[in-house]
């Protein structure tokens, strides 16, 4: 089965990374169709792109599946 690559819906950086395909789905629903990539995702949410970059890092630390 071919990957699927998703493109961030904001500045349309392409192909996005796994994590940030994560992390999207992490904060705004397992069912999200749109995706942005780190810096977008950031400005979206209001906070700093490093506050993301931490959160996948915790996600990662508790095992979740999507940053496997």
């Amino acid at each position: 089965m071919a990957k699927k690559i998703f493109n961030c819906i904001v500045c349309g950086k392409h192909p996005l990374t796994k994590n940030e395909i994560g992390i999207t789905k992490k904060l705004l629903g397992m069912k999200s169709k749109n995706f942005y990539c780190i810096d977008c995702l950031a400005n979206f949410l209001e906070v700093e792109p490093q506050d993301i970059l931490d959160k996948i890092e915790d996600f990662k630390n508790d095992g979740c599946k999507l940053f496997e």
